[in-house]
């Protein structure tokens, strides 16, 4: 009490208790009435930290010119910049930062895009090269590529560049373009919120937290592993538990090797991948444990990743134990029956310091869900239309944001589409607003008149969601994934009642996305057609 009656009103909290916890008595009174005496001389936009740092420090010059230089610089503050942001930058004479901070908290563009991995740059590509000027893409991480930093294996590209490339090469094909056609983007950038009125409110270290207004938003969020929470795996939590993505990174990227002998959960295209970068590196990988009784990934991954290196995979096994108590030392697998549950007496053991994680991957749509997006329970990603716009006028979504992918090459695609659309879309829109009435007309006839499709029998979802005729370009590609493997079997569109695509498949499994070809001419030759009907039909 007697220390705190001799705080300064001036003095905030924090400085005192620090002067009296180091015994600073006399400080503080020195403090209290420095701090009074030069009270008239703080600046009325200075915080009171500042001050009392300067007086504390005994620079009662420096008050009196923060003072004046405050007062002249109040007008380069940004209105939505904090005091404090702008008096550290003044401070240390920073004024050109104050400047950028004030255009950069105001700035508006026509496309901004969240995500720069590779739907995010291929989308941003497109929209401008189809003739969208003002692009910017926010990337969380220190550097655009996204997952294809860390995917150092071949086999990316086949499709779109036609030959065969690393995930960094890959990559590295987008970023170049997206440089030498002069589109913006930042780096280490949080987005904290999407508002429905397409508000964009981020943040970094040099900007600090700032607003971007934009006409169209395009969502590539990519998606991130389930963890072991979300599994329900019993045991102790020891070190040595990782997904299959953070293993990656630790071996491609930063050096680090895991552990010397490796059980893996899950046969997604990740955990296969990895048991084969883990074998190469000199680990030997004990067994790949599956709950399905089918692969999560692709069967080329399966012959290359594990029958090459004699990596057993267990199907309809789980991990129903871990052992070890400061760093795993074995793992227990059994095998499940139908509905996923351990059988008693199936227990295996298997010794092992590292337990790897592929247990299938979620889409990143915090920010989506957030402004109030239609979600698809199935893909928990949002329903879109042939634009791959989502419910929310003028927000696009593409990539793995969507709808997981098997290939990259597929989510350049997508992406490259979605980017289109949203050029045309920020180019119509001025036209659409200036006439409400129009526009609120034009949007209740593309609701009577969309199709809806709907995925029945074996087929699990369909992206797109909805289609409207007069928006779609002559093609439309739509993707799907099948619950089950299936041999000898069609795929079947049903327009209303009649069936129109019948297409034979040998074999289509859950590991491998689908796809059908929907021709616009087809499509208008139904005049009453409401629904599209997509489903597996034995042979």
């Amino acid at each position: 009490m007697k220390a705190y009656d001799i705080m300064s009103a001036s003095e905030t909290p924090c400085l005192h208790e620090w002067r009296t916890a180091n015994g600073d008595h006399d400080s503080c009174k020195a403090a209290s009435s420095t701090e009074s005496a030069n009270h008239d001389i703080m600046s009325a936009s200075e915080t009171p930290c500042l001050h009392e740092w300067r007086t504390a420090n005994g620079d009662h010059d420096s008050c009196e010119a923060a003072s004046s230089t405050e007062s002249a610089n109040h007008d380069i503050m940004s209105a939505s910049e904090t005091p404090c942001l702008h008096e550290w930058r003044t401070a240390n004479g920073d004024h050109d930062s104050c400047k950028a901070a004030s255009s950069t908290e105001s700035a508006n563009y026509d496309i901004v895009i969240i995500g720069g991995g590779p739907a995010g740059l291929a989308a941003a590509v497109s929209a401008k090269k189809n003739g969208c000027e003002s692009i910017l893409i926010l990337e969380r991480d220190r550097e655009l590529g996204g997952i294809l930093n860390q995917c150092i294996h071949n086999g990316f590209g086949l499709h779109t560049f036609k030959e065969e490339l690393t995930g960094p090469e890959y990559a590295a094909r987008f970023i170049e373009q997206a440089r030498e056609l002069g589109i913006e983007y930042k780096l280490n950038t949080m987005v904290m919120d999407i508002s429905h009125e397409k508000t964009v409110t981020a943040m970094n270290r040099t900007d600090g937290l700032f607003e971007i207004q934009a006409k169209a938003v395009i969502l590539a969020m990519g998606c991130r592993e389930r963890s072991r929470g979300a599994l329900n795996i019993p045991g102790y939590r020891p070190a040595g538990i990782f997904s299959a993505g953070t293993a990656q990174r630790l071996v491609n990227m930063e050096g680090y090797l895991p552990g010397r002998k490796v059980v893996i959960l899950g046969s997604g295209d990740i955990g296969l991948i990895m048991a084969r970068r883990m074998t190469f590196e000199g680990a030997k990988v004990q067994v790949v444990a599956e709950l399905m009784p089918f692969s999560g990934g692709l069967k080329r991954n399966i012959v290359q990743c594990l029958d090459d290196y004699d990596i057993p995979l267990k199907l309809s096994h789980t991990v129903v134990d871990i052992r070890g108590r400061e760093r795993v030392e074995g793992v227990t697998i059994a095998q499940v029956d139908p509905h996923g549950k351990p059988i008693a007496g199936t227990e295996e053991e298997y010794e092992c310091d590292t337990l790897l994680l592929s247990c299938g991957l979620i889409p990143e749509n915090e920010l989506s869900s957030g402004m109030g997006i239609d979600m698809n329970p199935v893909t928990s990603g949002p329903n879109v239309n042939e634009s791959l716009e989502t419910n929310i006028e003028g927000v696009f979504a593409c990539g793995n944001v969507l709808h997981v992918h098997d290939l990259v090459d597929f989510v350049s695609e997508e992406a490259t589409a979605a980017g289109k659309n949203a050029a045309q879309y920020v180019q119509t829109e001025s036209d659409r607003n200036a006439c409400a009435a129009e526009k609120a007309e034009t949007n209740q006839r593309n609701a009577s008149e969309q199709i809806t499709l709907n995925p029945i029998d074996g087929v699990r979802y369909t992206v797109p969601h909805t289609i409207r005729i007069d928006r779609m370009s002559d093609t439309l590609t739509v993707r799907f994934r099948v619950g089950n493997v299936y041999k000898n079997c069609y795929v079947s569109a049903y327009f209303n009642d009649e069936r129109v695509i019948h297409k034979k498949r040998p074999v289509m499994a859950p590991g491998e996305m689908e796809d059908i070809k929907l021709s616009r001419e087809k499509l208008e030759s139904f005049p009453n057609l409401k629904t599209i009907t997509i489903k597996v039909e034995e042979a």
